[in-house]
């Protein structure tokens, strides 16, 4: 959809303006009350979440990294930047395992997101390991669950629309690196 097309249909759908901007919003116009209805979600828990800013954007450049999605890791790159955190801590979530900096949150975090993202289901000693780390703090785990569902759907519908990156992005910042995306049989 045009992006002057896709403004419209914002206003009209009551999703904010400038998300028209953005190329999966331009997809997702195309059906109104579901362009809402996924940015409700997706800004309730980026702008008014109970989930550190920094351990959200941590899971979702994991999601982009095990999904492949260029999208996702572009726009999140960009977005967990502006919100400080470091490229080293990004660029870490391609082999959080091996990273030193991480702590026991982001580890758990972490470690659920890769049993959602390849079992579709947070195995018993990573949510273990995440009442550990956030303190039983149940509107913490729901959210950090839904976050990983939420973007983990993303991913798809990305692939499956085939959203291109919006004009002038360069991808899989900083490096051009980019994971190997296994083909569906």
């Amino acid at each position: 959809m045009p992006i002057d097309e896709a403004k419209t249909a914002a206003d009209e759908a009551g999703v904010p303006n400038y998300m028209a901007e953005l190329a999966i919003f331009q997809a997702l116009l195309n059906h109104p009350s579901l362009a809402r209805v996924v940015n409700d979600l997706l800004t309730a828990m980026l702008w008014h979440g109970a989930l550190d800013t920094r351990l959200r954007e941590l899971v979702i450049m994991r999601i982009g990294w095990l999904t492949a999605s260029d999208y996702e890791w572009t726009q999140h790159w960009r977005v967990a930047r502006g919100l400080g955190v470091s490229a080293d801590d990004l660029l870490a979530v391609r082999d959080w395992q091996a990273y030193e900096g991480f702590g026991a949150a982001e580890q758990a975090a972490l470690a659920a997101t890769d049993d959602v993202v390849c079992d579709g289901v947070v195995s018993a000693a990573s949510w273990a390991a995440c009442e550990r780390a956030f303190g039983s703090d149940r509107k913490v785990l729901i959210e950090l669950v839904t976050a990983i569902g939420a973007w983990r759907m993303i991913a798809s519908i990305l692939h499956s629309l085939q959203i291109p990156l919006e004009d002038g992005l360069e991808s899989w910042p900083p490096d051009g690196q980019q994971p190997t995306r296994k083909e569906p049989p």
